[in-house]
């Protein structure tokens, strides 16, 4: 796993070989990181990621500037290797939680500018989790929710569904009032 971009460019990070989580690829990172580098300012902005398995979109996040990171993974084995990169980097700006996601998702009451959710590919009614998020109120006004998922899912018929991108077998489904 590699930071692509921003302070820690470069930095590799190996998780434990019987780590379940599947790190999201660094052609997909530098790809979704470059359609966020036109429209937000990361210094500004706020973001959650669910589901956050190793951790790197949180990296991502934090290397390019951004300060107010919320972290949910509810598998403790995860969550020490986020912690353990955490503090290897010094990254105050990620505040982990040991949370089920949808648990979280029911119970928050904060906002954010970019929710950034990646299910495991295998979990049941991957489908429902855009509008789960977006029906909680969740994302501030032009905020941005983003799914990593496989190609089998099709997002399109939402009514907040924007666009997709591909890259390989890891594609991102953006939602939103406005982008």
């Amino acid at each position: 796993m590699r930071i692509v971009s921003g302070k820690h460019k470069g930095r590799f990070f190996s998780p434990p070989k019987s780590f379940s989580a599947r790190p999201t690829t660094d052609i997909a990172k530098e790809g979704l990181f470059n359609i966020l580098n036109n429209r937000v300012d990361f210094e500004e902005i706020s973001v959650l990621d669910l589901f956050a398995g190793t951790g790197s979109i949180s990296f991502e996040f934090a290397s390019r500037g951004c300060t107010n990171i919320t972290l949910v993974e509810i598998n403790q084995q995860h969550l020490q290797f986020i912690y353990k990169v955490i503090g290897d980097l010094h990254l105050d700006s990620i505040k982990p939680l040991r949370y089920d996601a949808f648990k979280f998702v029911e119970k928050c009451t904060k906002r954010f500018d970019i929710i950034f959710a990646d299910p495991p590919y295998t979990l049941k009614d991957i489908e429902k989790i855009p509008e789960l998020i977006l029906s909680k109120n969740l994302l501030n006004p032009n905020g941005l929710l983003i799914v990593e998922h496989p190609k089998s899912i099709d997002f399109s018929d939402s009514p907040f569904f924007k666009f997709i991108r591909k890259y390989g077998s890891v594609c991102f489904s953006f939602f939103g009032e406005q982008i």
